[in-house]
């Protein structure tokens, strides 16, 4: 007998009955709001949840449009999601703000059903303030490191000014390299402008963190001071002493038209931060720090700016003060140089330069006068120091060579064993270089001779140059009064120039005695067809940097010039 149906267990209804009742309850217990959309955008379905975010019942919104139901900015995010869910054939997610108008956020999902689009909201307030706390959280941390980076590098700043300025003997030099430290952690842009001893505003020295920009600043340097308008904050500042902090869009209005204006329009700075230079009370320079557009400039940035222009004020001050001592020393080092004599039939020309803001004075001289027969001598000496001492001894000696040589009618090489052997009696541990050079024969010959000095030179009318000797000369002066010198002659053509110097002149701390020397004789090559005056002039311009080290004297002399 074939058993007949069986009951299902525990009461399960039929399948199909079972699936819509499981459906049911899943959307009645589902913990987020669920609706759907039909074609026409009206609500098709809310369960129990979606009810209760809403505060209505799904009776009273079913069949209505989604925009009467849900507030006007999370109608429209549930209308464009369900229409890209339906258009891609795929799932959409994005966070929109509470669909109750609250303060949280909520992620609305999409995707396609049968006939429409479903949408549902999860309340992911919580996360998103998590995740925004810790964003803050890791921007804080960043300001801080920023902030400590910029706190290292004001220290750093400080640090290479107090470096660069201390002690400095040019203030030019010194102070033209400023603008180099302070671009970029201080500013994008900056001009250090400097009034020199006459009372003249300079500019000198520039920099810009973008170097296509550079040149636009260093042309703007060069002609900003010619048209500087009385109200300007550097005007100001060099006039009173007063900083300012200005849009240069400011500026640009008190600003005459011309190339002033149209540099600084097109390096397109948006702010000027003007600081003075101050010692004693009165501007002795500016410090313009130039702002680009976004660049934040905040109070420990105002008082690192102040602290380098009050070291810059302070350094500007002492090289002031420094340089008029040296014009002191240079004076009384001058009143102990011979005035050339006038030769006839000769032209003689020397030079001495101090080294550069030095207030002291030194052993380096220089002489010419006729020899008892007649004949033109020079003569070029150094005494070893850079003091009173020193001046006072090169004084000394040069007033015995010039009497020894007169009263001994010698030639160059026993007037040096006089001046030695009277140095051994009468200036005891003084140590000197000296050379000496006669010309003899109506300026046809030259006989010279050299106590451990630098080579001569020779340079013909043709360029020709050749350096006596084999470098430095016989021993110095002060150590053997018993030393025999080697005199030697050359001749010499009509217009030649004879050309006698101190090693200022060639050496360098990266340049030795020989090195110079060539590069002496390859200028004075270019040179020797000048005027004499001429020709010492621009020696010195090619071979002396713009702060001289040493002290340098040279003296030079032509027999028959061409006309």
């Amino acid at each position: 007998m074939t058993p007949g149906p069986q009951p299902r267990p525990w009461g399960w209804p039929e399948p199909l009955d079972r699936s819509a009742a499981l459906a049911t309850g899943v959307l009645a217990t589902m913990p987020a709001a669920l609706g759907c959309l039909d074609p026409a955008g009206r609500l098709a379905l809310l369960n129990a949840e979606g009810e209760r975010l809403l505060g209505r019942p799904a009776a009273a919104v079913v069949g209505r449009p989604v925009t009467e139901v849900l507030c006007a900015g999370t109608a429209a995010a549930v209308t464009r999601a369900c229409h890209q869910a339906v258009a891609s054939g795929a799932p959409v997610s994005r966070e929109v703000p509470d669909p109750r108008g609250g303060p949280g956020w909520w992620a609305l999902h999409a995707w396609p059903v049968s006939d429409g689009a479903a949408f549902a909201f999860v309340d992911v307030t919580a996360r998103r303030q998590a995740q925004e706390e810790a964003e803050a959280a890791r921007r804080a941390a960043e300001e801080a490191r920023h902030a400590a980076e910029r706190a290292g590098a004001r220290t750093a700043l400080l640090a290479a000014v107090t470096g660069e300025l201390a002690g400095a003997l040019d203030s030019e030099s010194a102070l033209g390299s400023l603008a180099r430290l302070v671009v970029p952690a201080l500013s994008d842009g900056c001009v250090v402008t400097v009034v020199d001893r006459e009372g003249r505003a300079r500019d000198v020295g520039s920099w810009h963190a973008d170097p296509a920009r550079r040149p636009l600043l260093d042309r703007y340097a060069e002609v900003r001071l010619d048209t500087l308008p009385p109200a300007s904050p550097v005007a100001r500042a060099l006039r009173s002493g007063s900083e300012a902090r200005e849009p240069v869009a400011a500026v640009l209005e008190l600003m005459p038209p011309g190339p002033a204006h149209d540099l600084l329009l097109a390096l397109g700075p948006d702010t000027a931060v003007v600081l003075p230079l101050t010692a004693d009370g009165r501007a002795v320079g500016v410090l313009t720090l130039y702002l680009d557009p976004g660049r934040t400039f905040d109070d420990d940035d105002l008082a690192t700016a102040r602290e380098v222009a009050a070291q810059a004020g302070r350094a500007v001050d002492r090289v002031h003060r420094q340089s008029q001592q040296a014009k002191l020393a240079e004076a009384l080092q001058r009143s102990l140089l011979t005035e050339l004599p006038t030769i006839a039939g000769a032209q003689v020309a020397a030079r001495y330069v101090p080294a550069a803001e030095a207030a002291r004075v030194g052993g380096d001289w220089y002489d010419a006068f006729l020899h008892t027969d007649g004949d033109p001598v020079v003569v070029i000496g150094d005494v070893a120091g850079h003091d009173t001492a020193a001046a006072a001894e090169m004084g000394q000696l040069r007033g015995l060579l010039r009497g020894i040589a007169h009263y001994s009618g010698a030639g160059p090489a026993e007037v040096l064993r006089g001046l030695d052997a009277a140095m051994a009696a009468m200036h005891t541990g003084t140590l000197a270089t000296a050379a000496i050079a006669r010309l003899e024969d109506g300026g046809t010959r030259l006989r010279w001779a050299s106590a451990g000095h630098p080579p001569p030179l020779v340079a013909d009318p043709d360029g020709t140059v050749t350096v006596l000797g084999d470098g430095l000369g016989d021993l110095l002066l002060g150590v053997d009064p018993t030393a025999v010198r080697r005199e030697c002659t050359v001749p010499l053509r009509p217009g030649a120039v004879v050309l006698l110097y101190t090693d200022g002149l060639v050496e360098r701390r990266d340049c030795d005695v020989e090195t110079g020397v060539d590069r002496l004789r390859r200028h004075l090559a270019t040179l020797a067809d000048r005027p004499l005056e001429q020709l010492a002039d621009e020696l010195l311009a090619w071979m002396l940097p713009a702060t001289p080290e040493d002290d340098v004297a040279l003296v030079a002399i032509c027999v028959h010039p061409p006309r």
